[in-house]
């Protein structure tokens, strides 16, 4: 029987494939960085087909890097940037428009449409979110509304719309499957996370024709194949990044959680087979769905986590690696009274400010670049924190252990202060590719490679604990400032 599984990983920033075997060994990994373009300000998108070229390339690379036929290997497992939105021409295989990547911001102003027809409840009750541009459904709006005749197209079902999994297999298969599963779905804030269909309100409400939207199905099962040379592979699993990555991390079972360090960060926990309705800001979302068993989760999400690193290295031209950032910060004691809020986009849960903007306050003429630096580091930890707080609000129960993966968990003066600042124990895997293994733990479900969950269970292995060490009276006190930098940073921007 074939043993390996192949997880296609497409991020925000890169196009990566790995192959792992059935003990979780890495036998190959490549990586294409994925080019992002910012037409105006608070603008983001991508090329469709960048995004497709560079995880082609990538996985075609691994095949040839690992010497492995593609009929030894039992499934490919597909796993997501969520919410960036492609519309495609359903003839011709060409989008006819760039991808809306998550972080886009141009449609805040329908969002306020939305909730100025007293929508804001229909969507928290329906689809688990809250009006935010953030979501797909605005996107496949603003393309419809500005690419002469695609609304007439899309109703014919000539013009179709998918998150970047249904791009990738529609891709995959020659154009002749058109799918999405059921955690990208909940992503979409057009589609019932109850009843598990798209919602008519809301499509009606945003001028959405059904016709144009794919097939929902669950997170592990055969979706169709990929004709390679050498053997058709089956693609067998699927699930957004923070999804696959909670599946990755093996929290199966109510109460368990994780963050994801990436380019913003994620923070979820499994509730179980009961939806559970945040009053504190989070989202309530799928957490996967396999059979016909759906298991939910509440999520947090920061915009601008790894990000901010970024900018400091590309932008401000701070240090040259990303992994420097770690150095700087250890040089100095502390940020001097200095505090970062990285809300170049508006600020996620659980403020939902669309008109948040960045901001740097405590300066001194003692301030250094080095206080600067700490001072974003510490921003990543304040924001997730904030999510902790939240969900303990919402569960009556403080997060006592907290799962991370993701680039930036590599960073253990990030760690340490995250286990500081959240009084919270942090638990880092040996195996860091969380969410491609959540990728590969689906499609390997969904071929026999592993027969169940506790199986799963019992491959994970932790590679570090960090333990919170900080007195609490340092506690409150930083906690205190981010708050007050936080209030600087809330609608600052201009409403359109």
């Amino acid at each position: 029987m074939a043993q390996y599984i192949l997880a296609l990983d497409q991020g925000t920033t890169s196009s990566r494939a790995i192959l792992f075997d059935r003990e979780q060994n890495i036998l190959a990994i490549r990586q294409h960085e994925l080019t992002q373009h910012y037409p105006h300000e608070g603008w983001v998108e991508q090329d469709p087909m960048d995004i497709w070229s560079t995880q082609y390339a990538a996985m075609l690379e691994v095949l040839a890097a690992s010497d492995v036929s593609p009929k030894d290997i039992a499934g490919i497992g597909i796993t997501n940037q969520r919410e960036t939105t492609i519309l495609w021409d359903r003839k011709t295989g060409r989008p006819i428009y760039n991808a809306i990547v998550w972080q886009c911001r141009r449609t805040a102003d329908i969002v306020d449409g939305l909730v100025a027809q007293g929508l804001s409840e229909h969507i928290r009750q329906t689809t688990g979110l809250i009006p935010d541009a953030y979501f797909s459904g605005t996107k496949i709006k603003w393309i419809l509304d500005h690419v002469e005749g695609a609304r007439e197209k899309a109703a014919r079902g000539d013009i179709l719309f998918g998150t970047v999994d249904s791009w990738l297999v529609w891709k995959l298969t020659g154009g002749k499957v058109h799918i999405t599963d059921a955690t990208n779905a909940a992503r979409t804030m057009i589609f019932n996370i109850h009843t598990l269909d798209w919602d008519d309100t809301l499509l009606e409400a945003l001028d959405i024709p059904r016709a144009m939207l794919p097939r929902v199905c669950s997170s592990s099962e055969v979706y169709g194949t990929v004709a390679m040379p050498g053997g058709d592979i089956p693609i067998t699993g699927i699930a957004g990044d923070q999804q696959a990555a909670l599946f990755g991390q093996t929290c199966f079972a109510p109460g368990d959680a994780k963050n994801t360090y990436g380019t913003g960060c994620f923070l979820l926990m499994n509730t179980g087979t009961q939806a559970c309705e945040s009053e504190n800001g989070l989202l309530t979302t799928i957490g996967i769905r396999i059979g016909n068993e759906t298991q939910y989760a509440l999520e947090g999400s920061v915009f601008v986590g790894g990000a901010v690193i970024q900018w400091l290295r590309d932008e401000m031209r701070f240090f040259a690696e990303s992994r420097d950032a770690e150095y700087y910060a250890k040089k100095v004691p502390d940020t001097g009274g200095v505090y970062l809020v990285p809300a170049f986009t508006g600020l996620g849960a659980p403020h939902w400010d669309m008109y948040a903007r960045g901001c740097l306050v405590g300066l001194t003429r003692g301030t250094s670049r080095e206080h600067i630096i700490r001072a974003a580091q510490e921003s990543i930890a304040y924001q997730v924190n904030d999510l902790l707080d939240a969900m303990a609000r919402d569960t009556g129960v403080p997060l006592s252990s907290l799962s991370v993966d993701g680039g930036a968990s590599r960073d253990s003066f990030l760690m340490q202060f995250q286990a500081d600042i959240s009084q919270c124990s942090i638990r880092r895997p040996v195996i860091r590719e969380t969410t491609a293994l959540g990728a590969c733990y689906l499609a390997g479900l969904a071929t026999g490679v592993w027969r169940s969950r506790e199986e799963l269970t019992q491959l994970w292995r932790c590679d570090t604990f960090y333990e919170p060490a900080m007195e609490a009276d340092t506690r409150r006190r930083l906690l205190t400032g981010w708050a007050k930098a936080v209030g600087r940073s809330l609608d600052w921007a201009e409403h359109s």
